[in-house]
């Protein structure tokens, strides 16, 4: 056989022996890219907060009517009162059994969650000390009671007020967690009682009891500069410096101290507390607040909590949220300042609430994580009008953080009204029943319930098109772990409907609008139109992964910076 047929033949026996073409090399998986403000559970509730003995009185067999004797607890008029007004500065009935009635209420709203004031043991009667409460009066407290659960003299002990025979707070927070609502416990560690100033020393102000009822601090009446924690142990757990008011200032140096709170504390998470909110962070050292928090997570890993740092400057509250200090979040009281400006009396472009976003580079350990609110029980309400509050809840439950909604807001309860005004007045059953018809009830229950729906709403990084004028415009974006949503929306705060068309960043797709209804199909490089009613929000949502190379270029450098990583 020619030798070159032979070559020829033994290839060809070879090639029949192996694979007839050469097997591709697959190519390497690529992960889709993450964009999301948080991963935080607790994003997914927004928050109700009830002042508890304000709410409602579903029990009113624990009232304690005849308390306190001359210094009555129950029912104080704050007197001056203008005609048709009225303010309260004793308890006024509300408790466990008034909440966990009205749960439903609560969470058809479209919260998960229920943040309640301290429900830990208060003075038995009225404080004879201090400055005499007066109408619109700040820090005067002669004549007032703990009906707000401030004033803690047993922290292990729950205020009688507040529970029923067949309902403790174990039993509240397991009722609450069956209508679909997590508890927030509010928790204070710098101060107890009102402690000195009182013409005669009155039981439980200025004192401190534990677990098994010993007492361990005594203020017995003296102002501060007068305790002796040297030679008297029961002046030990304080300071010697004046605090706030004439309450006792707790000395975060005595080892006891961080113990006594721990323990005290952890007792309300085995019973259901699910989160706490700090009562004014700053009057504790970022140390002390740091080993609380590590003790709590040590036990409870990844607990949320909440601190209240009352000051409209972003870079101080900020270092709470550092891991190094507490590492919690905080109330954002710097976009509370605009919110309340912009959707308030004052008025104000939405351009003034987009300085206070923070969301890239800012100081925040994440701004995602933060409280978001336009009021609370220790500032006057909202001044606004209907459309003022429907305004801010619309922005509040589509923007970056967790919404908090104070008692009463969802009918304009008090607006305007500051503590001793009326601000912190009883709600009640038959404010419960109107309010279902409510327009800002009925538009605040559409915008929450859609958050509690919408990934992106709850978690998403947020992407801002505009923020000008009664307009805003602006993306939040999911996209984790196999879910994958993007939200646009339209926000018009103005008195007309307006057009409002976007372009920007827009990916093709079929977008729903969430609220109004129907589908838009976009093609590549097209354009979204909606009418929005005036005071009104369009949530257009599309359910797929990014695609679209320019919404990609601009989160990439939104998702590096939206968390400190200093």
């Amino acid at each position: 056989m020619d030798r070159r047929l032979l070559a020829i033949s033994c290839a060809l026996l070879v090639a029949g022996c192996t694979d007839r073409a050469p097997v591709a090399t697959p190519a390497p998986v690529v992960a889709a890219p993450e964009y999301y403000g948080t991963q935080e559970p607790f994003a997914e509730h927004a928050v109700y907060f009830v002042l508890t003995d304000r709410f409602v009185n579903g029990d009113p067999a624990n009232d304690q009517r005849d308390q306190g004797g001359v210094n009555r607890s129950f029912d104080r008029p704050v007197p001056g009162a203008p005609k048709g007004r009225s303010d309260n500065v004793g308890y006024l009935g509300g408790d466990f059994k008034g909440l966990l009635d009205n749960a439903d209420y609560i969470h058809d709203m479209g919260f998960g969650a229920v943040w309640l004031t301290p429900i830990v043991d208060n003075p038995d009667e009225a404080f004879t000390g201090g400055d005499l409460v007066k109408w619109g009066g700040m820090f005067t407290d002669r004549g007032k009671t703990g009906f707000h659960g401030y004033w803690g003299v047993n922290f292990y002990q729950l205020d009688e007020h507040l529970p029923s025979p067949d309902l403790d707070f174990a039993g509240l927070t397991a009722g609450l967690k069956q209508h679909g609502l997590l508890t927030v416990l509010d928790i204070v560690g710098n101060h107890g009682s009102p402690s000195y100033t009182m013409p005669k020393d009155q039981p439980k102000y200025g004192e401190i009891y534990d677990r098994d009822g010993t007492l361990i601090a005594d203020h017995q009446n003296l102002p501060p500069e007068k305790l002796d924690p040297q030679h008297n142990p029961l002046h030990a757990f304080y300071n010697t410096k004046p605090g706030l008011a004439q309450l006792s200032d707790i000395n975060e140096n005595d080892p006891r101290v961080l113990e006594y709170f721990v323990g005290a504390y952890s007792q309300w998470i085995d019973q259901g507390a699910a989160a706490f909110r700090i009562d004014t962070i700053p009057w504790m050292p970022h140390s002390y607040w740091h080993a609380f928090v590590g003790k709590i997570r040590e036990k409870h890993p990844g607990f949320f909590m909440f601190g209240e740092a009352f000051d409209y400057d972003a870079s101080k509250i900020a270092e709470h949220t550092w891991p190094q200090n507490a590492g919690v979040s905080v109330l954002d009281f710097p976009l509370k300042e605009r919110v309340a400006e912009v959707f308030g009396s004052k008025g104000g472009g939405f351009e003034r609430i987009a300085e206070h976003l923070y969301l890239q580079d800012g100081p925040y350990q994440n701004p995602y994580d933060l409280m978001t609110f336009y009021d609370n029980h220790d500032m006057a309400r909202l001044d606004a009008t209907d459309e003022g509050f429907i305004d801010a809840n619309n922005f509040l439950f589509t923007a970056r953080g967790i919404p908090v909604i104070y008692y009463g807001s969802e009918i304009g309860f008090e607006r305007g009204t500051a503590e001793h005004a009326g601000n912190r007045n009883y709600f009640g059953v038959e404010r419960i029943a109107a309010a279902r018809t409510h327009p800002i009830r009925q538009q605040l229950r559409t915008i929450a319930r859609l958050r509690q729906q919408s990934p992106a709403l709850q978690k998403g990084l947020q992407l801002n098109v505009r923020f000008k004028g009664d307009e805003a415009v602006f993306y939040r974006v999911y996209q984790h772990e196999g879910v994958s949503q993007i939200a646009l929306v339209l926000l018009n705060k103005g008195d007309a409907p307006a057009q409002i068309a976007v372009r920007d960043y827009l990916q093709a797709g079929q977008w729903r609008a969430a609220i109004g209804g129907g589908v838009r199909d976009v093609t590549q490089g097209g354009e979204l139109s909606a009418t929005v009613p005036a005071h009104g929000v369009e949530v257009f949502l599309l359910d797929a992964a990014v695609t679209d190379a320019g919404l990609r270029a601009a989160l990439t450098p939104a998702m590096a910076g939206a968390r400190r990583t200093r």
